[in-house]
């Protein structure tokens, strides 16, 4: 009986480690959209780092969505929201940004807008809480 309860707790275990870390995403997120990051936008190291940690995000995220909205009904708004979004994440990241820090700092703050409206969707979805 130790043995199963030993392998329940594993799998338990592995399975919060699978979890998205939306905090995490959020903070991301929050250091592209703050106000103050406006007025002094990120060095372009940080500026490649962050877009590379949120494509990460979105990335690992968008499957997440995908698979919360399976137990939707087929013609559920709430599913057809987060599908739109899914779609526009995708999109995001398919597109690259012209090599200019300008259009770099615009190209990461619309990927973290869309990393945001993924982690509600994520969360208003109850996906794995």
């Amino acid at each position: 009986m130790a043995n199963r309860t030993t392998a329940a707790s594993e799998g338990t275990e592995r399975r919060q480690v699978d979890r998205p870390d939306i905090t995490v995403m959020r903070e991301t997120v929050q250091i592209l959209l703050d106000p103050d990051a406006v007025a002094l936008p990120p060095t372009a190291d940080e500026l490649k780092t962050l877009t590379q940690m949120i494509r990460g995000h979105l990335e690992l995220l968008i499957p997440e969505v995908e698979q919360s909205v399976r137990r939707l009904k087929k013609d559920s708004i709430p599913r057809y929201c987060a599908l739109a979004c899914v779609g526009e994440a995708r999109g995001k990241l398919r597109a690259e940004p012209i090599r200019r820090l300008g259009v770099e700092v615009g190209y990461a703050r619309r990927l973290a807008r869309t990393l945001n409206a993924l982690c509600d969707h994520y969360e208003n979805l109850g996906a794995r809480q």
